[in-house]
């Protein structure tokens, strides 16, 4: 019944035709590539990639920051670092299912200090470089896992040093993983929270400058 991988060209198994999962889409690889990036086969946009397109976002939003729409979806953003919960380090996920991470993950940037428009910035240069691509991936689970890998990173993770005696200082750096149903979760809170100005995208004049 699950003879073959969804993903044309590929001549694999979907996993659940083996003993590897209970996926009846995609193989192995393809699951574990849907589950990191929002596609089976389109990889996520590099840094060096969004790099000018989230200068390009940011620089918009700090010249419009007066916009009704801009306001309102920065306005959401720190409503979504005021409600996510009490801060967890990283260290401590285990066992919390992916809404409870993605939580996490808000308080993580509420501690971090980390500007919410910075957040909404991602999410406007992920529009850009989707629009801009030229065989681009336009499923909305795509767009919400490219954002949401970017404000996890912009969250960080734990980081503490404390003095060990003659074996000098101790350092514990933990990140929590960038994948999976977090992602998901992650997306769809922001979605909700730039909808606003989201209906707006298409009407944005944003100037990138891709040679630098």
């Amino acid at each position: 019944m699950f003879t073959r991988c969804r993903v044309v060209g590929c001549d694999r198994p979907a996993r659940a035709g083996t003993d590897d999962g209970l996926d009846t889409r995609f193989c192995r690889q393809h699951s574990d590539h849907y589950s990191r990036h929002g596609s089976p086969y389109k990889r996520s946009y590099t840094a060096k990639e969004l790099a000018p397109y989230r200068k390009a976002a940011l620089a918009w939003l700090e010249a419009n920051a007066e916009d009704q729409w801009v306001r309102n979806a920065v306005d959401r953003v720190e409503t979504l670092y005021r409600t996510a919960g009490p801060h967890i380090e990283a260290f401590r996920l285990r066992g919390l299912s992916p809404e409870g991470r993605a939580k996490a993950a808000w308080a993580r940037l509420r501690k971090a200090k980390v500007d919410p428009r910075g957040v909404v910035a991602a999410w406007l240069a992920v529009e850009m470089i989707i629009r801009d691509d030229p065989q681009p991936e336009t499923k909305i689970e795509f767009r919400r896992v490219q954002v949401s890998k970017l404000v996890h990173k912009m969250a960080s993770g734990t980081h503490k040093r404390w003095e060990a005696g003659a074996g000098g200082p101790k350092e514990l750096h933990v990140y929590p993983r960038s994948r999976g149903r977090v992602l998901r979760h992650l997306g769809r809170d922001l979605d909700e929270a730039v909808s606003l100005l989201s209906s707006k995208v298409g009407t944005l004049d944003v100037p990138v400058n891709l040679t630098d």
